[in-house]
C-alpha cells in the first residue's frame, strides 16, 4: 500500500496548496482616491484590510511614491481541502509578510502550520511579482509572479507555481470578479483556477476608522489525480487494484462572510465561510461545511523618516 500512501499524500499537498491559494488569493476593493489618500499614506489602510493586493491597487492609482512591508497573521478555526473534511478537526494558521514597492514589484514570505499534522509547519513560500493596472479609468488590474515551495517533508511533487492574477472592478471599486491561475510543477504538474467574485460595503466611515462587509463567492478548479481502489477476481480469490483517475473540475465553492475594522496602521478581520465541494468520480458522502477565520494585520511605511 505504499504507493497508495504516496498517491493520498500528494492529493493532500494539492488541496492544501489550494486552500493556501485561497487564503493568499489576489482580490481588489479600493475605492475612489481623495485628497487626504495623496497627502497620508496610513490613511490607505483601510484598503488593506481584506487582502493585501486591494490596497496596492490604491496605491497605483495615486501617484505617489510608496515602499511599505505589510505583516499579516490568520487563523483558521478548522481545516478542509476544497472543501472536504481531512478527518481530523483541527485549525491552521497562515503567517504573511509582504513587501511592495511604487514601481509595481512586490515579494512575500508566508507559510502554513496544521495543528496535527506531522510535520505541523506544512511548507513555507517564497514569492515575487509586478503589479499594474490598465485601461482608460484603471478598471483592469495585473499581478504576475512566481512562488517557490519549501516543503517540512520530503515532498518534491510541487516546488514551484508561476502565477498569474487578472481581475476588474466597477468605477466605484464596490464591485468585482478576479480569477487568479497558477502552473504548479517540481517532479510533478498540475494546475489550478481560482475565480473569486465579490462586494464591498462600507458600514460605517470616520477619518480614523472603517467598518466594512466584504462578501464574496469563490469557484476553485484544479486538476486532479483521483485515488480509488476496485476488486476483482483472481485464480487465488478477491484482489484489490489501485487505479487512478485525472479530472479537472470544480472542486469547490466557498461563500465567505468576512467584516473588517481598520484603524490608523491596523486591520482586523472576522468571517465565517460555507463550503459547497462537489463530488468527484467515486467521491462520496461530501458535505458541506463552514469555518470561522480571524486575520490581523499591520503595515510598516517605510518611507517614514
Amino acid at each position: 500500500m505504499g504507493k497508495l500512501d504516496q498517491r493520498i499524500k500528494k492529493i493532500c499537498k494539492v488541496f492544501g496548496l489550494l486552500l493556501f491559494s485561497v487564503a493568499t488569493s489576489f482580490c481588489s476593493y479600493a475605492q475612489d482616491k481623495t485628497k487626504d489618500n495623496l497627502d497620508d499614506i496610513d490613511s490607505l489602510i483601510d484598503e488593506l484590510f481584506f487582502d493585501d493586493q486591494q490596497f496596492l491597487d490604491e496605491l497605483m492609482e495615486s501617484n505617489f511614491s510608496y515602499n511599505f512591508l505589510y505583516t499579516s497573521f490568520s487563523y483558521n478555526n478548522n481545516t478542509f481541502f476544497s472543501g472536504r473534511d481531512s478527518g481530523t478537526d483541527q485549525f491552521n494558521i497562515i503567517p504573511q509578510i509582504s513587501y511592495y514597492h511604487s514601481s509595481g514589484f512586490n515579494a512575500s514570505i508566508s507559510g502554513i502550520y496544521y495543528q496535527e499534522f506531522d510535520p505541523a509547519w506544512d511548507f513555507t513560500s517564497v514569492s515575487l511579482g509586478y503589479f499594474n493596472t490598465f485601461g482608460k479609468t484603471n478598471t483592469f488590474v495585473y499581478n504576475i509572479g512566481y512562488t517557490k515551495f519549501f516543503y517540512g517533508d520530503d515532498f518534491d511533487d510541487f516546488t514551484n507555481s508561476i502565477d498569474m492574477n487578472i481581475g476588474m472592478r466597477n468605477k466605484k471599486r464596490t464591485l468585482g470578479t478576479t480569477i487568479a491561475a497558477s502552473y504548479l510543477f517540481g517532479s510533478d504538474e498540475t494546475y489550478q483556477i481560482v475565480s473569486n467574485s465579490f462586494a464591498n460595503i462600507t458600514l460605517k466611515r470616520t477619518p480614523k476608522m472603517a467598518l466594512r462587509l466584504r462578501p464574496n463567492i469563490n469557484f476553485i478548479i484544479a486538476n486532479q489525480t483521483i485515488t480509488f481502489i476496485r476488486p476483482f477476481r483472481s485464480p487465488t480469490g478477491p484482489q484489490f487494484r489501485v487505479f487512478t483517475q485525472d479530472v479537472f473540475d470544480l472542486l469547490n465553492t466557498q461563500i465567505s462572510i468576512p467584516i473588517s475594522m481598520s484603524t490608523n496602521s491596523w486591520d482586523f478581520e472576522l468571517g465565517y465561510n460555507l463550503n459547497i465541494p462537489k463530488a468527484l468520480s467515486n467521491e462520496t458522502d461530501l458535505t458541506t461545511s463552514g469555518f470561522f477565520n480571524f486575520s490581523i494585520g499591520y503595515m510598516f511605511d517605510l518611507n517614514k523618516k
